[in-house]
């Protein structure tokens, strides 16, 4: 399977890991501090919202619970449908954004052609 972070072929399960595109962490530092416990576990399991991804284990331990002011996919190409799924995410779930977050986003939303 390829993997969007870094466009990889992943040939074996024991090389991907599933990642939220909001961590949980981070969505924690957004305010699901103050959500109840049945909205955290949604959060958590959401299928609907663009947020569960494959990518390879080192892709996933890079990123960590890293925003996109901290980190972003080392693959360009990839930069607007990040950008677009992140900003999804705090969106349906009214999440904070710092202003750092918000012009790493800007800029990552540029590089959309459509």
């Amino acid at each position: 399977m390829d993997q969007p972070y870094e466009g990889k072929v992943l040939t074996s399960a024991t090389q991907a890991d599933i990642d939220h595109t909001v961590l949980l962490a981070n969505a924690w530092r957004s305010g699901a501090s103050t959500w109840t416990q049945e909205q955290r576990t949604k959060f958590a399991n959401d299928l609907t919202q663009p947020k569960l991804l494959a990518v390879s284990t080192a892709s996933s331990r890079s990123k960590g619970d890293q925003s996109p002011d901290q980190w972003v996919p080392p693959m360009h190409s990839y930069w607007c449908a990040y950008a677009r799924s992140w900003v999804s995410v705090k969106a349906t779930y009214q999440l904070t954004v710092t202003a750092e977050e918000k012009d790493k986003l800007t800029g990552m939303l540029d590089t959309c052609t459509a």
